[in-house]
């Protein structure tokens, strides 16, 4: 019996041991791939951004669907302005304009155009995947939002967006625990519960959540 009774403490130990160091391996693990993921992910939104900036610089607003932009960076054109020749210190001082000095040879300008895709990331980019969250199982697309909202005293409208990929849509394969203590956690402190950048509620010029 006495032999028995050790026993039994010593797996007892051992379990509590084993409970321990699990809760402290667990969300040291967990944070590691977490940022290992995160990293790839604001790539990605990187260049959702870098997208929208030039979709809404030629269509003059932003866009919520991917077919919308995708489509645009396979099949639009990018206009690219070579220069040749800059205006010299004492060309500027004897009151020498840019347009001037095109027109009288000095200087060239010329205009050429390329593809969207090629401009923005190469030629090699898989932009299909673009609208899909990296690791996200089943595959999940970010969500885009656009809007227009109206700021300051003089009623100045302002087109705004966002992009977001929540934490549940690329860590769900992660210890459900720890995914459940982040997104309570961030969510009292009123932030979004993963990653995004730009806001339809108010400009903030689309900076991102990780910056």
């Amino acid at each position: 019996m006495n032999n028995l009774f050790k026993l039994l403490l010593v797996v007892a130990a051992g379990a509590l041991a084993f409970l321990c160091y699990e809760s402290i391996v667990t969300p040291i693990e967990f944070n590691e791939e977490r940022d290992a993921r995160e990293k790839v992910i604001v790539e990605r939104l990187i260049d959702i951004r870098r997208a929208e900036t030039e979709y809404r610089n030629i269509k003059g607003d932003y866009t919520a669907s991917f077919d919308t932009l995708i489509n645009f960076i396979k099949n639009d054109k990018a206009k690219i302005v070579l220069k040749e020749g800059e205006l010299t210190d004492k060309q500027l001082e004897e009151g020498m304009t840019e347009k001037k000095a095109v027109k009288l040879g000095l200087i060239k300008r010329d205009t050429t155009y390329v593809s969207m895709l090629e401009n923005l990331f190469g030629t090699d980019y898989p932009v299909d995947s673009l609208r899909y969250i990296p690791f996200s199982s089943p595959r999940q697309e970010f969500t885009l939002e656009k809007d227009e909202i109206t700021t300051g005293s003089a009623g100045i409208k302002v087109k705004v967006m966002a992009a977001k990929a929540p934490y549940a849509s690329y860590l769900n394969d992660l210890d459900k625990q720890e995914l459940i203590n982040l997104i309570e956690t961030t969510e009292k402190l009123e932030k979004f519960p993963g990653l995004k950048f730009g806001d339809i509620e108010q400009a903030n010029n689309n900076a991102g959540n990780w910056e």
